[in-house]
Formats: structure tokens, sequence, C-alpha cells
């Protein structure tokens, strides 16, 4: 264990235990870095000169033009949480299945999953559902354990299903480019929700009084008002979904690109729905400058630790251990789905995104492991991070929107089935590869063998003079 010095593994459990005690995580990544900075020049583990890369590893996160995807993405959820988009589409999705047991929750899950593949971030898809389909499935008679489940579950599939943001990040920390990592996620995409919808059915057909269907009174007649609910909701959702999605998967546009068109996309279904005022606005901006402020420190503090680590050759103790674990490939996705579980339950998916995935991408790509593959089965664990009782911050959101009449207790025990569930799809993920790599098996790729490398310059003629 101490092959390369006490330090790197010094570095890491004073980290854990900064963590633990609850200190900002941007603030003390970047003095953990410093002061580990300031032992390694003092303690000869390298010059002070090393330390003159931290200013341009810095001037690159700030002009990281993918990076600026995370504020489009963010105001484009931030405005389609409150334009009333999510209404239509639960409202139709509810009339269409709620005549059966557990009706509703199919239409919960299948309205999470749209909403999560125009909004891109978690909390505006979990508010917009807590807010909207909460007060009606308690209306209704169903469990409250299983209606605040199925509610943050519906808005974790958010962080799986392109353009989410964690799928961004990692493409970035990983070095693969974003649009193979959104083709990647594609069919655990569909096996998350096919795996939700499947529990659903035989949670209706065993324990149907915990999931009712809708009464009579309560049911719109087949025809054209169930119609337009559904046109209404569905067609704007569809033109943002081809503008944000299909523009990247055809390569018309890059996903900074994409963003920024589902941004005016957003604001103009807005003005469609008669929701855009200055107020409206103003609070989508505020909360974007928030979040993508908070991501931007926590890169620039994971920054700083991470090149002090490396140069304390704490990269080589990293891959020292994982490396020889026992079972190659196998051996190490075990270990290392198991320590992003464990750690989600104290970290975030920006904190483990920018701390723990650098160090484990070199290791990957030693073994052999397809990194896109690799990503996208890290994003699935993630999940888990939203959905961990105490910490999981859809919880948190739950909570914080869900009448009081509505016990902490349900919401933390109705979230366990679905973390075992997303578990569940983790296990599937490793077992079957071709479930992310088939969706990127076209993508073009090149050998650096094959490239030819000119050593010399070509010989060069001048032009004859001017004949006289």
């Amino acid at each position: 264990m101490f092959a390369y010095g006490v330090m790197p593994p010094a570095m890491f459990a004073t980290l854990v235990a900064v963590f633990l005690f609850g200190f900002p995580v941007a603030f003390s990544l970047t003095a953990l870095g410093l002061f580990f900075g300031a032992l390694g020049i003092a303690f000869g583990h390298f010059e002070a000169t090393f330390l003159q890369a931290l200013p341009l590893r810095i001037f690159g996160i700030v002009s990281n033009e993918l990076l600026l995807a995370i504020p489009f993405f963010t105001f484009m959820g931030a405005i389609l949480e409150r334009c009333g988009l999510a209404e239509d589409l639960l409202d139709g999705m509810g009339q269409l299945f709620g005549r059966v047991p557990g009706g509703l929750a199919v239409a919960v899950i299948l309205v999470g999953a749209v909403l999560g593949a125009v909004t891109g971030t978690v909390a505006a898809s979990v508010i917009a559902m807590a807010v909207i389909s909460l007060p009606i499935m308690t209306r209704y008679g169903y469990d409250m354990k299983l209606a605040t489940g199925v509610i943050a579950a519906s808005g974790t599939i958010t962080q799986l299903i392109p353009p989410s943001l964690v799928l961004i990040i990692l493409a970035d920390q990983l070095g693969t480019p974003v649009s193979d990592m959104y083709l990647g996620a594609t069919g655990p995409s569909f096996l998350q929700v096919l795996i939700f919808l499947l529990y659903i059915g035989a949670l209706a057909l065993l324990k149907p009084h915990l999931m009712p269907p809708l009464p009579p009174e309560a049911r719109i007649d087949r025809g054209w008002p169930l119609a337009i609910k559904l046109i209404r909701g569905m067609l704007p959702s569809l033109a943002l979904i081809f503008l944000v999605l299909g523009t990247i998967a055809l390569g018309l546009a890059s996903p900074t690109e994409a963003g920024a068109m589902g941004a005016v996309g957003a604001l103009v279904i807005a003005a469609l729905y008669r929701r855009l005022t200055w107020r409206f606005v103003s609070e989508a901006m505020s909360s974007t400058m928030r979040l993508t402020s908070m991501v931007i420190f926590i890169l620039i503090g994971a920054t700083v630790f991470t090149l002090v680590f490396r140069g304390m050759d704490g990269g080589f103790w990293i891959e020292h251990l994982l490396v020889g674990l026992p079972g190659g490939q196998v051996g190490f996705l075990i270990f290392v789905n198991i320590a992003v579980f464990l750690l989600a339950f104290f970290l975030d998916f920006f904190e483990i995104a920018f701390i723990v995935i650098p160090l484990l991408a070199p290791v990957a790509e030693k073994l052999g492991i397809d990194l896109v593959w690799f990503g996208v089965l890290l994003c699935i664990n993630m999940q888990t991070s939203f959905m961990h009782p105490p910490f999981g911050f859809a919880l948190f959101y739950l909570r914080g929107v869900a009448p009081p009449s509505v016990k902490s207790t349900d919401i933390f025990i109705g979230a366990l089935p679905w973390v075992l569930l997303q578990l569940l799809l983790v296990a599937v993920v490793i077992a079957w590869p071709g479930s992310v790599t088939y969706w990127t098996a076209d993508r073009t790729t090149i050998d650096p063998s094959t490239v030819p490398i000119i050593l010399q310059a070509p010989a060069f003629e001048a032009p004859a003079g001017p004949r006289f």
C-alpha cells in the first residue's frame, strides 16, 4: 500500500475526513491541494515549478466550450419546470393509463422520462412531478410510500437520459465525445424505464390496493378531449427533443450549440403557454447561475487537488491498488461500483465525477475497458446518489415541495425499492455490455498506427526567374 509513499493515502484519508465534517467541498479541495502542495515542495516530492501548471489548468476549465452546455441545459430545465408542459403531459398520460391499477404510476414514470429528455436536470423533473402528481395520487388513494418513491425515481431517470448534465461532465472527465456518451446511454435509458414499469405492473397485480385506478368521475371519455390533452403536451416535447438530441445525433450541432437552441426553444414554449414574464425568466437565470457557479468552483478545487495528488504519485498508487485486484476487469468493475455506491451516500454526482473519475479512468483504459461503456455504467450507479436515504437530493427536493402531511419516513422508505432497481440495471449493464456498445458501434475511430508521420518537409523548388 505504501509502495509510493504515505502522502497519497494521507491525502485521500484527509479528504474523506474533511467531507465527513461537512466542510464546503469546493473550498476544501482547494485548501487541501495547496496544503499538501506546500508539503510536497518542502519534502522534495516535486519542485515548486510543478505548480506552474495550475493557472493553465484553471484557464482551461473556464475556457472549455463543452462545459458551456451546463448553464444552457440548466436554464432550459428551469424554464420548462414552470411553464406548464408537465401538467399537460401528466394529465393526458394519466387519463390514458389511469383506468387500470397502477395507471397513474405508469404515467408518472413515462412523463418523467419525457421530461428527462427535455430538461436534463434532476431537480427540475423531481420538483415538477412532485408538485403536479403527488396531490393527484394522494387524492385517489395511492399508498404514500409508493407515491413518493415513484415520483423520486421518475425524476432520477433524468440523470441517465440524454441530454443529462452528468453525461456531459463524465464525457469531459473521461475524454470521450459527448455524442458517444449520449448514444451509449440510449439502451440503458430504455432498460431503466422498462424495469420501473415491470415493477409497477407486478406490484399492481400483487397489491392493487396500493395503487387504485381513477374513479369513473375523474375520467375523460376517449375522444377529442383526451387526444387534445396528449397532443398539447407531446408536440412541444417532441419538437424540443429533436432540437436538442436530434441535432447532436445528426452531427448538425455540438452539445453546447444544441443546449443554446434548447434554451431558446424552452423560452418559446413558455411564451406559447403564456408564462413568459420577466420574473419567470429572472428566477430561472438565478437558479442557473447558482448551479453553474457551484460546478465550476468544485471543478477548480478538484483540479488543484488532483494536480498535487498526481505530483505525489497518487495516480500510480491508485493504479497499483486497482490493477492488482483479483478477477481482472470484472473484479475492478465490482470494486469500483461498490466504492461509487458507498461514496454516493456522502458525495453528490458532481463531486464524484470531478474527484474520483479522473483517478479511475487511466486504470480502466489500461485494463482495456471501453470508456464510453464505463462512463454510462458509472452514470447508472450515480443515479443512486439522488435516492440514498437520508442524503439523496431527490428526496430533499421532494421533501421541500411535499405538504407537511407527508412523513419524511414515508419518503425515505419509499425510495429503497427503486434504489435496488437502479442497482439491478448496473448488474444488467455489466453482464450485457452490448446494451451500451451496440448504440456506439458505428462511431468512427482512428488507429494512431495508421496515421502517417512526416519527419521531413517536402523539397521546395524556387520558381524560375523571369526570362529576358
